[in-house]
Formats: structure tokens, C-alpha cells, sequence
């Protein structure tokens, strides 16, 4: 469980390194998975497996001030637990859903959905500057936490993420964020944010097997991966109990609810991970 010391610093940043909660064993056997799934040898299938900066493909991801190189990748996977029961052992980690109760305020944890991003050595491309609950135009309120956990050590050398600290205060921002050629954030409307807010990035670097903890405001982004190393991450974007059907606009996993609208985000699709109340 976290510490009063660590739940200050999340509330304070909107980002918090955790321990390591896989061993190499249990690393090396969601690797193979996601081999598997990836290569297409898995019988169950995820909701999306697509390069995310395939040119006119839908969920292409924009950025500012980044050249693309040649088969720049950033492999996309969302929601590989149901194609792998590995991944769903991983997404009920008992460490994991326990911490993202205390960080949510919740008795309920609730899979929203999971993404892989795989950036493959020399060729792995960026991922641009963004919030993330406002690319989830279905769920409301906007105080989900996602667990992303390091499959290889995700450093600076080779695309880790980089976090805005507080920038989950400044509310929904996504239209105004830009990156600079050196892939540093920077707001289009600065006027627009609280007084005193500083855009200044810093990179939250993880150990393979560990687990980072954000919130879905803060901005973060990921640059090129140049190195010879492979960057493969799993994240799973978690919801609190109290999370809602509230749709504006198309999501991925729209097709999979089974709610009228304003109604908790619940169903098979949506899987109870962590109760103190019973799951529903």
C-alpha cells in the first residue's frame, strides 16, 4: 500500500513512481504474450492493434516540431486482456488495483480499457503531448488513474515519458498542447491556464517490471526511440467506482456499452478488479 508521503506526492504532481510489482519471470511471460498477439497467433483477439502514426489511419496521432523517419512506428494494442489471460492476471494485479483504490479514493476499481504502446529500437516514433481523459469522450468524471508498467526499462535514451508536474490541476488543456523541436511541451494559449501554472516537463523514467502511476489530466508524451533498445509498456487505464456513461463523441469502446447514458460504467466489458463492497 502507498504511504501518506506517496499519496501527497501524487496529489501534489499527478504522477508517482511505484515499486516493482512483476519479477523477470512474470516480465518474459507477457512479452511472449504479447509476441503472440502482435504476430496474430493469439485465438482471442484485442479491441485495436494498429501503428498509431500510420498516415490518414484513424487514431493517427498529430505532433509539433518532430520529423518522422522512415517506418516510424509506435505500436498500439487496446485492451489485449481479452485477448490474453496473462494480460487480465496482470490488469487484477493485487498490488496494483490496491494502490489505484487509495489514489482514486475508491472501494470500487473498474478496467476502463488497456494499451500497449511498443516502440520498436531506431524506428519508434513519438507519442505526442496529451491529457488523457479528454481522448475518452464517453466517461465522466475525469479522475481515472492508469498503472503503466514497464516491459522493458523505459529510459530517456530510448522514448520514456515525460510528465508536466500539476498539470492535472489545470483542467482539460488538449486543444492547446504543442511540442518544440526538442519535444518540450508548451501551451498555445498560456493565458488560458491558472496563474502560476509552469510548463516545464520532467522524465519519469521506470524500471522494467515497475509500475508509474498517473492521472488523466496530467500531460505527458513520449519522444522518438533512436536507440537499440525495444520500449514496451503496458498501461491500464483504471476507473473508480463512481465512473459514468457521459458520451459527447465516438470512442473505441463504444460498441461495448451496455448502459443507458449517466448510468455507472459497468458490464463484462468493464471487469470489477478491485472491491471492498463486492464485485458487480
Amino acid at each position: 500500500m502507498l504511504n501518506d508521503s506517496q499519496l501527497a506526492e501524487f496529489e501534489r504532481n499527478g504522477f508517482l513512481k511505484g515499486g516493482v510489482v512483476l519479477n523477470d519471470d512474470e516480465v518474459e511471460a507477457l512479452r511472449e504474450e504479447l509476441g503472440l498477439v502482435m504476430a496474430g497467433k493469439s485465438v482471442k483477439k484485442p479491441v485495436l492493434a494498429h501503428n498509431m502514426l500510420a498516415d490518414g489511419e484513424e487514431g493517427a496521432t498529430p505532433y509539433d516540431g518532430m520529423k518522422m523517419i522512415v517506418n516510424e512506428k509506435v505500436i498500439q494494442i487496446v485492451n489485449i486482456w481479452m485477448a490474453s489471460d496473462a494480460f487480465f492476471q496482470h490488469a487484477a494485479n493485487k498490488t496494483i488495483v490496491e494502490e489505484i483504490a487509495q489514489l482514486c479514493n475508491t472501494d470500487t476499481v473498474r478496467i476502463w480499457h488497456d494499451q500497449i504502446q511498443y516502440k520498436p529500437p531506431v524506428t519508434g516514433g513519438p507519442t505526442a503531448w496529451h491529457q488523457d481523459h479528454p481522448l475518452w469522450p464517453i466517461i465522466q468524471p475525469a479522475d481515472l488513474v492508469s498503472a503503466w508498467v514497464a516491459l522493458d526499462d523505459a529510459v530517456v535514451e530510448n522514448g520514456c515519458m515525460w510528465m508536466v508536474p500539476g498539470s492535472h490541476k489545470w483542467g482539460d488543456q488538449q486543444k492547446y498542447l504543442a511540442s518544440d523541436k526538442e519535444f518540450m511541451p508548451y501551451h498555445r494559449r498560456p493565458e488560458l491556464l491558472p496563474e502560476g501554472a509552469e510548463v516545464k516537463a520532467v522524465p519519469f523514467e521506470i524500471k522494467k517490471g515497475q509500475v508509474g502511476y498517473h492521472h488523466s489530466l496530467t500531460w505527458h508524451g513520449s519522444p522518438n526511440n533512436r536507440s537499440e533498445k525495444k520500449r514496451r509498456a503496458i498501461a491500464v487505464h483504471y476507473m473508480p467506482g463512481h465512473t459514468r456513461y457521459v458520451p459527447s463523441s465516438d470512442h473505441v469502446m463504444l460498441s461495448y456499452v451496455g448502459v443507458n447514458k449517466g448510468d455507472i460504467l459497468q458490464g463484462q466489458h468493464f471487469p470489477v478488479v478491485y472491491s471492498t463492497v463486492g464485485a458487480s
